[in-house]
């Protein structure tokens, strides 16, 4: 069975932690995906940095940005990635624009990710349909899960056949805008939580967007099997680095 559906089976409230591949430097990659995991982390979200990232907020397009600079690629990522899972046994996910994929080579793409232990794909400008039509049996083929978003804004018949294709998670935006930390959420996107609640999807959902501490954190669990943490996180390491994710992650976890 793929790690994410082992994981989603646990009887405990998920933690996934997205982070920019290459970023704060360039061989930050693995040691943050190994320190997450030693740190409490139930799934990694490594960013595969694209020049227009149009889902991503400031903090997380700066990291990219920086990240290109540094000289991240998809095949650097991937070199870097071998014999992951000699070290990392928790769920790994890359979650990246369809471009970079497709110059790749979309099945080239499949099977690297199986061969390296990837075990999703989360890729925010692919449309439900075209993935249905034209790429799940490629996925398929190599034992990949593909994560979709949906936002307050998605029609109730469109979740459903967002529910009917997936078979992992789905990736629940807590709001329309882009990616970045608040303060809490609002009637609004509580209300929006429970709706999807009562739809009894068969995919369990985790929260994302705007998840910066343990009051966030606690909230959305609430309505979810788990929350993601993006922005918040990269500016952690920003201001201190990769070596710190200790105090980030027991924030979170325990206030």
């Amino acid at each position: 069975m793929n790690r994410i559906n082992l994981k989603l089976q646990e009887e405990k409230k998920l933690l996934s932690i997205y982070f920019t591949a290459g970023y704060p430097n360039i061989d930050d990659t693995v040691s943050i995906i190994q320190d997450l995991e030693k740190n409490g982390v139930d799934m990694i979200e490594i960013g595969l940095p694209f020049s227009d990232p149009l889902a991503d907020g400031p903090t997380i397009q700066d990291s990219s940005t920086a990240a290109l600079k540094n000289g991240m690629t998809t095949e650097v990522l991937f070199k870097q990635l071998e014999g992951i899972r000699e070290t990392v046994s928790i769920p790994l996910i890359i979650m990246g624009y369809f471009n970079p994929m497709f110059q790749y080579g979309v099945e080239a793409f499949c099977k690297k990710c199986k061969d390296l232990g990837i075990d999703g794909l989360i890729i925010p400008d692919l449309p439900v349909d075209v993935y249905h039509n034209e790429y799940q049996a490629i996925f398929e083929k190599y034992g990949l899960i593909n994560v979709f978003l949906i936002t307050p804004q998605t029609s109730d018949e469109r979740i459903r056949y967002i529910d009917s294709v997936s078979n992992g998670f789905i990736y629940m935006v807590s709001s329309a805008s882009t990616t970045g930390a608040q303060s809490g959420f609002g009637d609004e996107q509580t209300a929006y939580f429970e709706r999807i609640g009562k739809m009894d999807l068969k995919n369990p959902q985790v929260i994302g967007f705007g998840i910066s501490n343990n009051e966030t954190f606690t909230q959305a669990t609430k309505y979810a099997k788990g929350a993601i943490i993006g922005s918040a996180f990269v500016k952690h390491v920003t201001t201190h680095g990769a070596s710190s994710i200790q105090v980030f992650t027991n924030k979170i976890l325990n206030g």
